[in-house]
């Protein structure tokens, strides 16, 4: 099972839309979190979606086919919970192969780390899974704002905080050690107990959008893990 997370940036260069679209049908992931997300890409691959609320225009000139957050997902959604803000962040119980898990997509920080609402968002995201990872397998994912394995962009205390809250809430950064990358899936140890894990980036010189793309692969043995 692939779950993978990619900031497009708006897809504010439309001519860039064939060639992101066409990454990730590459990337064939099982669940997609995308952020800065828009509507112009076709997903038909997707049964499944939820998606953060529709955004006022101003003060940043949303149109109306862009979404902060859209969780994209092959398998079945089984219900949605609600976040401390529905225009930033969106979750949902999704049955997999591998059991039940709560996707969490969010964005920390809208325009970055030093956005005014970059606190707000973290204390308000650590509540939010502190409250909803003990009610079972729990994964959060998207665009932190914040590197975990180098200096590239982070705040002291963001990573502390975030770091404080997985280890009590017994979350594994999955995506930590990938250097120049603020984008990150973190996932429940007791999910991938066990299982291989995979791990794959793309866009690394970040010509389709700002962003790296990241991506987590599950898998349940040795031989399936060695063959990649």
């Amino acid at each position: 099972m692939k779950i993978a997370t990619w900031n497009i940036d708006r897809l504010k260069d439309k001519k860039k839309l064939i060639p992101i679209s066409d990454q990730i049908l590459e990337i064939n992931a099982d669940i997609l979190i995308l952020t800065e997300a828009n509507k112009l890409i076709d997903l038909s691959i997707y049964k499944f979606q939820t998606e953060t609320q529709i955004l006022p225009i101003e003060p940043f000139n949303y149109k109306s086919e862009e979404r902060r957050v859209t969780i994209f997902s092959k398998y079945p959604i089984l219900r949605t919970f609600a976040t401390y803000d529905d225009l930033t962040s969106c979750c949902a119980e999704i049955q997999t192969d591998f059991g039940n898990i709560m996707i969490y997509g969010t964005i920390v920080g809208i325009t970055g780390k030093n956005d005014k609402n970059f606190n707000l968002d973290l204390d308000n995201q650590i509540s939010d899974i502190n409250r909803l990872s003990p009610l079972g397998n729990f994964c959060f994912a998207g665009d932190l704002n914040i590197s975990f394995s180098d200096s590239y962009y982070f705040t002291k205390n963001g990573r502390t905080k975030f770091n404080i809250c997985f280890t009590a809430n017994k979350l594994q950064n999955l995506t930590e050690s990938i250097s120049e990358n603020v984008d990150h899936i973190v996932v429940s140890k007791n999910f991938i107990k066990d299982l291989y894990i995979q791990l794959s980036e793309w866009n690394l010189d970040k010509s389709l959008s700002d962003h790296k793309g990241v991506c987590v692969e599950m898998l349940e043995n040795e031989t399936a893990y060695n063959r990649r």
